[in-house]
């Protein structure tokens, strides 16, 4: 007798559930996924122009304090631009970057799955060169695998 029984099927009809289901509830949960897409990607942008904007009035802030106007509008000016397209940077490519970080690290795993498969491999190899048996159940797996 088996103590683990899963079952596959679906205990609720969709359409019994589709029919008790309040025309709020039909529309909050067909626009959820849209919204979930919509939501992520203006959250850190939003983070982002907030800290560009707090970082550029402190920057105006200690200028004004240290400065006494004469002939530097240039240089904030300059400043502002500078720290406005690092922030604009960071905001346009950091999906991007996440994206890369992602892909090099899943390559780095592949790679060390690849490396440890291969040193299995060759301890395999190694001790089916000294044992007949399991150099005869090599030949047939590649056997096997060839046709």
């Amino acid at each position: 007798m088996s103590n683990f029984i899963y079952n596959s099927y679906c205990v609720e009809h969709p359409g019994v559930v589709r029919i008790y289901q309040t025309e709020e509830e039909r529309l909050a949960a067909a626009a959820a996924p849209a919204r979930r897409r919509v939501e992520y990607p203006r959250q850190p942008l939003l983070s982002y122009l907030i800290a560009g904007s707090a970082v550029l009035a402190v920057l105006l802030a200690h200028w004004l304090e240290t400065t006494e106007l004469q002939g530097n509008i240039p240089m904030l000016t300059a400043w502002m631009v500078v720290w406005t397209m690092a922030f604009a940077s960071v905001a346009l490519f950091s999906t991007p970057a996440r994206r890369a970080i992602r892909a090099v690290r899943s390559a780095y795993r592949a790679w060390i799955n690849s490396r440890q498969q291969a040193a299995t491999d060759e301890r395999v190899w190694n001790a089916a060169l000294q044992d007949a048996r399991l150099m005869a159940d090599l030949a047939r797996a590649m056997d096997r695998q060839s046709r």
